[in-house]
């Protein structure tokens, strides 16, 4: 059973950078896709970003290109997000997710949210205008 834990939400002003962090334990870190997803008040869960077990492929919805990135450190079982140039249409609760990939080698990385098998708690991001 892997546990997530995000941090690093907050609130912050339009134009304003976060990073959140995800540190995962219970499980081998190397054998998981780490994603980002994120859901706003009255609207579904969305995919923001995705990166591979190899950590070389990433993937992003076209809202966040650009201004999120994306990555890991396999040292610390950690993945991060970095958000830059925040805007209001950002604000929601980010949720970090594991994806156990077993067919889809080391640069796999979905966007697709039911592949993804554990799930944080979630931090609230608000970005005001």
């Amino acid at each position: 059973q892997v546990q997530l834990v995000e941090s690093g939400g907050g609130l912050v002003q339009t134009g304003g950078s976060l990073r959140l962090s995800c540190e995962a334990s219970g499980g081998s870190f190397s054998d998981y896709a780490m994603g980002w997803f994120r859901q706003a008040p009255g609207k579904e869960r969305e995919f923001v970003a995705a990166i591979s077990r190899s950590g070389t492929s990433t993937r992003y919805t076209d809202a966040v290109k650009g201004r999120f990135t994306i990555s890991r450190d396999s040292a610390k079982n950690t993945v991060y997000l970095q958000m830059n140039s925040l805007r209001p249409e950002d604000t929601a609760v980010y949720y970090c997710s594991a994806d156990h990939v077993r067919f889809g080698g080391v640069h796999y990385a979905t966007n697709r949210a039911n592949e993804y098998d554990y799930w944080g708690q979630g931090t609230q991001v608000t970005v005001s205008s």
